[in-house]
């Protein structure tokens, strides 16, 4: 009886884990359409600028080339704090994954400074279409950034407090696959937005 419970309770478990994995993916491919519908909206404004200056005039290369290497390095420490977890190693897993959202602090960083100075320099989210289109996109994959280094900091004090569980499996697997997807937005980004922006 007793034997017929526990098993009764595991099926449970996986059970519910599974419905979470696949809740989440619901939500990457809601997230795929909302970028989708923001990234038409740009290439349908990004040539209305009102008469006034285009993304040449202020895009820096330095600077979103330097974002591009941050947030490319983040995905791979990332996987290696996946690699570390199969390997049942809570110190180095916990370490990438410190590594990890301190690179994403530093690129949200590099972007606040990089709209800090577009806007100090005259191009507001009101100036043109083009650049209401430019900011919507750019500052909802920062914003989406943000929630994954918040979502981080509390797997890994969860991480601290419980160790490797199925729970907390489950947990790194889901943030680094929304970490690769977010270094997926990116590379589109970087291609669509930055470098057809500056030729």
């Amino acid at each position: 009886m007793a034997y017929a419970t526990a098993h009764h309770e595991e099926h449970h478990h996986e059970h519910d884990e599974e419905i979470k994995v696949m809740g989440f993916w619901i939500f990457l491919v809601t997230d795929c359409i909302l970028f989708g519908a923001l990234f038409a909206t740009y290439a349908v404004l990004v040539n209305h600028t009102a008469g006034g200056l285009t993304g040449k005039e202020f895009f820096e290369v330095p600077g979103f080339v330097s974002e591009t290497f941050i947030l490319l390095t983040s995905s791979f420490t990332s996987g290696l704090a996946v690699l570390s977890m199969h390997k049942g190693k809570i110190k180095p897993l916990i370490g990438w994954l410190i590594v990890t959202l301190l690179l994403g602090v530093c690129f949200v960083g590099l972007e606040i400074h990089e709209f800090q100075t577009m806007v100090h320099e005259g191009a507001t989210i009101s100036t043109s279409a083009f650049f209401t289109a430019f900011y919507t996109l750019v500052s909802t994959h920062g914003l989406h950034v943000s929630v994954g280094i918040i979502w981080m900091i509390s797997i890994t004090i969860q991480l601290k407090r419980y160790g490797i569980t199925s729970v907390t499996k489950r947990k790194v697997t889901i943030i680094s696959l929304y970490w690769h997807f977010l270094d997926a937005v990116w590379i589109f980004l970087y291609t669509v937005v930055y470098l057809m922006g500056v030729m």
